[in-house]
């Protein structure tokens, strides 16, 4: 039977009638009957825009929906909060977004959320792209999926208000008594990264760090098919320490409101974490396609049914005498007729046609940065101490790199350091050594050992303006956690049409190479994870010098272009000296001077040999500088090995004028063979160049430990017999 013609036949007969109890006890509230009877106006646009939706995919003029029908309660939630308050909702929060929208002025939610529906670029949020609940106006960034992957960084917006009052920064976007609310459903807290994000919240919170942060749960007892034992979020969560546990009827709006402004002051005042645990129920099924009857009993989905909100919340206004039954009735009435008449307009409007129309939101617009003619000396002379007489020798790439942050975190004072071992350890490498000395645990941050809790601190950091710069210890390590910029990072300002954006510098020690330490977990040559996320920038130095180069680069991109870069740094370099003799301090630099940077798209370019050109990054141009000696002595071959620096996207224009007039080619890729660079240099020169190329390739193995650490890697020797071949054919 048709479940959506049930429910609102249920709401008219039960209403009119007044079929439930005029006995109900109704919570003491400092709420008005305005603020009641808008709270309550607020749940029926949201069911009734349920409904539009639907009618509006029956005649092939909607799209993919997930309903609110059942979490109408959310309305209160949002009328205790305060519009400041930034929210990460649910995918059913559509009440909780129609109600803030009515405390903020000039605001159309049942329009704009129509136009989502329709996919219509006019929607205001995400230009067509998504059906998605977000607004600047009222801080909610659009959310997606919302299966708990926005758990952590709502976590990381939350840390970012107390770090705020201690460190402003330049694009500071929240005040400084803002708490931060999450909402997802019961299925999706016992996600792992959920999990991740409450142990995160806890952990912070014994350490009496602030972190005002509100966890909602709306419970409807189901996730998709899937029931949640009875007991099991509040067994899970009453318990837990450092997080305070509330509980509310969500088919309550008094109780509701009531319990979530406890919960907010609770979280506003102490600072501290806290979890709202509110009991919903979930009507008209999973999303707009699914047919519940086959896989729920009929009675289960009456009881729901039975326990409609929306008519928990007309029993209790009509009893409290704040609206007769005919009122109640044309409250919703009068909200179906709208909606019916909104979604009329918005089928019209125009909608996305094009590659280049989808992609424009992609890479966000620049933004003005107040400008810096970097530290001055007496500042670097602080900061550096002993470090600041030897700057003008030679060093070893991690020294520079750290020289690098040291100068980029005094002229940036709104750059913040995240990762695990950080700070007194100076990272597994040194890289941050003394860092945490020079510029104190707010901006030198050693977090727990959770790759998706930095990813996601990161993010959040970066919704109040903050630019941070996370360090994943290993590139396998990001395996664990590429979500966060895969699927939060890297979209937010494609479904926010450029709106909202997280900019970071994501530093990732990787590669091959190292001879005495880890097998695969240490030493992980694929960057195949990174290499098909829309929007990112991936770059891998090879020197010191140029780390220090393209690292300034990086902090540029993610500070005026509001980008997500991510810097891969080659382990065995970091503490590489010589090149072709022990102690011939051939791999040694000395550190760029400030003005110096690698432009994003340029390539490096060493040497001016023409019998053939190398194209190589990372650890492949250390060994094809090693191997263009062994062609140019012994075997009379000159060559010049070009750096690519940029890994995604491709530095394709450079590198085609940089290897104009050579005709052998090769592509020396450090990673594996399938899924990395290499395939789309191939691919480029093949569509762009005359040229004939080859390709040497890592073998599509995982590496071992001990004395094959560089079996299935390419050596010099192995550039050098490829070089030689391909010169032959």
């Amino acid at each position: 039977m048709d479940r959506e013609h049930i429910v609102h036949q249920n709401f008219l007969s039960r209403v009119a009638a007044q079929g439930f109890a005029p006995s109900k006890d109704i919570h003491a509230s400092n709420l008005t009957a305005a603020d009641a009877i808008a709270i309550y106006t607020s749940q029926v646009q949201s069911r009734q825009l349920d409904r539009t939706s639907r009618a509006m995919q029956r005649a092939g003029q909607g799209y993919y929906t997930i309903g609110s029908s059942g979490h109408e309660g959310m309305a209160a939630v949002a009328a205790a909060l305060r519009p400041t308050d930034m929210a990460f909702c649910h995918y059913r929060d559509a009440a909780f977004f129609i109600r803030r929208a009515q405390q903020v002025q000039g605001q159309t939610p049942v329009k704009d959320i129509l136009l989502s529906f329709a996919a219509s670029s006019d929607d205001p949020i995400s230009g067509g792209r998504h059906k998605v609940l977000g607004s600047k106006a009222l801080n909610i960034p659009p959310q997606t999926s919302t299966i708990a992957s926005h758990l952590p960084k709502a976590l990381g917006a939350a840390y970012s208000v107390g770090l705020a009052k201690r460190n402003r920064p330049e694009f500071q976007v929240m005040p400084e008594d803002a708490i931060i609310s999450v909402s997802f459903g019961d299925a999706s807290a016992n996600h792992s990264t959920a999990q991740g994000a409450f142990n995160t919240a806890c952990w912070t919170a014994f350490q009496n760090v602030p972190l005002p942060l509100l966890f909602i749960c709306e419970d409807n007892g189901i996730g998709i098919s899937t029931t949640t034992p009875a007991g099991w979020i509040a067994q899970s969560f009453s318990v837990r320490p450092g997080l305070k546990y509330f509980a509310c009827d969500g088919l309550d709006l008094f109780d509701t409101f009531n319990t979530t402004q406890a919960a907010a002051a609770f979280v506003r005042l102490r600072k501290k974490p806290a979890f709202l645990h509110i009991r919903c129920v979930r009507l008209l099924g999973h999303a707009g396609s699914d047919v519940e009857t086959t896989y729920r009993a009929h009675a289960d989905i009456e009881a729901d049914e039975a326990a409609d909100p929306l008519i928990n919340s007309a029993a209790l206004l009509i009893n409290k005498g704040w609206l007769t039954p005919e009122q109640a009735i044309e409250i919703y009435t009068q909200a179906g007729q709208s909606c019916a008449n909104i979604s009329k307009r918005a089928v019209t409007r125009p909608r996305l046609k094009t590659a280049k129309q989808v992609m424009a939101s992609i890479v966000p617009l620049k933004r003005r940065c107040a400008p810096s003619n970097g530290p001055t000396d007496a500042a670097r002379a602080t900061a550096f101490g002993s470090d600041f007489k030897v700057m003008s020798q030679p060093q070893t790439m991690n020294k520079l790199i750290n020289w690098a942050l040291t100068d980029l975190m005094l002229d940036h004072s709104d750059i913040i350091l995240a990762g695990e071992d950080i700070a007194a350890k100076g990272g597994v490498y040194g890289v941050t050594n003394k860092l945490v000395n020079r510029f104190g645990r707010d901006r030198v941050i050693n977090t727990i050992l959770d790759e998706q809790s930095i990813l996601g601190l990161a993010v959040g950091l970066a919704h109040n303006g903050f630019l941070p710069i996370p360090e994943i210890q290993f590139l396998a390590y990001l395996h664990n956690a590429e979500d966060q910029i895969r699927g939060e990072a890297a979209t937010l300002p494609f479904f926010s049409n450029g709106q909202f954006t997280n900019p970071m510098v994501l530093r990732v020690a990787g590669l091959g190479y190292q001879r005495g330490f880890g097998g695969h977990f240490h030493n992980d040559n694929s960057l195949a994870v990174l290499r098909d996320i829309p929007g990112l920038i991936v770059a891998c130095p090879s020197d010191g010098a140029d780390a220090v180069r393209v690292l300034r680069e990086c902090v540029r991109l993610a500070r005026e272009e509001q980008r997500v870069v991510v810097f891969v740094e080659p382990i065995a370099l970091y503490t590489m000296k010589d090149l072709h003799a022990e102690k011939d301090g051939g791999w040694l630099s000395v550190y760029p001077d400030h003005s110096e940077v690698a432009p994003f798209g340029d390539v490096a370019v060493h040497g001016t040999g023409k019998d053939i050109a190398i194209v190589t990054y990372g650890n492949g141009f250390y060994l094809s500088r090693q191997a263009a000696k062994v062609l140019r002595d012994d075997h009379d071959i000159a060559s010049t090995i070009i750096d690519l620096r940029w890994l995604l996207p491709l530095p394709a224009d450079a590198l085609l004028a940089a290897t104009k007039g050579f005709e052998k080619i090769l592509f020396v890729d450090e990673c594996r063979k399938s899924g990395n660079v290499s395939e789309e240099l191939m691919t480029l020169f093949a569509e762009k160049s005359s040229a004939k190329p080859a390709r040497l390739t890592a073998t599509d193995s995982f590496i071992a430990t001990g004395p094959a650490f560089g079996a299935t890697l390419p050596s010099r020797d192995g550039i050098v017999e490829a070089a030689l071949t391909l010169l032959r054919d």
